[in-house]
């Protein structure tokens, strides 16, 4: 099997060069195979099909786009993963910062609420858990409320409360820790 990754990104090679060097065949030949390879390799880390479909063709366009930009000298597939990172990425970049879209507050629904979240069976541990949450000083709380319960990145929590990333992540940790002491 190493054998023919070994033989197929040689030939995915063979093909950019002559791509690069006007033959319409290689090309076609080239994006043919890349396709499917493409979208394997994104649906692996990504579960949304239709995201993964989405992004194999944004890989494409920017294979197609920079093609001239990849070195003969240099194996392909290297170069081929960095542009399949980049996109999937920066998809993931854009559809998580878009989630303001997606959130809903607790009593929109609170049929769903009652039987889902507060589970009678569990009330003992989430009181242990606000209990210890309660224990931090306020300004752990807030940092360990916005990053890890309510989704806030580090870089918003830091202008939120006016701190810097680094003071934030610090003590965020710190609050995870004392958690961890706590409810142990």
């Amino acid at each position: 099997m190493a054998q023919h990754h070994q033989n197929q990104s040689e030939q995915w090679q063979e093909w950019a060069i002559a791509a690069q060097a006007g033959d319409k065949a290689a090309y076609a030949k080239l994006l043919g195979e890349l396709a499917p390879y493409i979208k394997n390799t994104i649906i692996k880390t990504l579960s949304n099909q239709d995201a993964a479909e989405d992004i194999a063709q944004e890989v494409l366009i920017s294979i197609h786009k920079s093609l001239d930009t990849y070195q003969p000298d240099k194996a392909f597939k290297p170069w081929l993963m960095a542009i399949v990172n980049f996109r999937r990425t920066d998809y993931l970049r854009k559809h998580y910062s878009q989630r303001q879209d997606k959130t809903t507050t607790m009593d929109e629904n609170p049929e769903f609420i009652a039987s889902n979240v507060t589970n009678s069976a569990h009330a003992g541990e989430l009181k242990d858990i606000e209990a210890a949450l309660r224990s931090l000083p306020e300004q752990q709380q807030r940092i360990f409320k916005m990053i890890k319960i309510e989704g806030f990145t580090t870089a918003e929590v830091a202008n939120e409360m006016n701190m810097n990333e680094s003071a934030v992540k610090v003590s965020a940790h710190r609050a995870m820790k004392k958690l961890q002491g706590l409810l142990k």
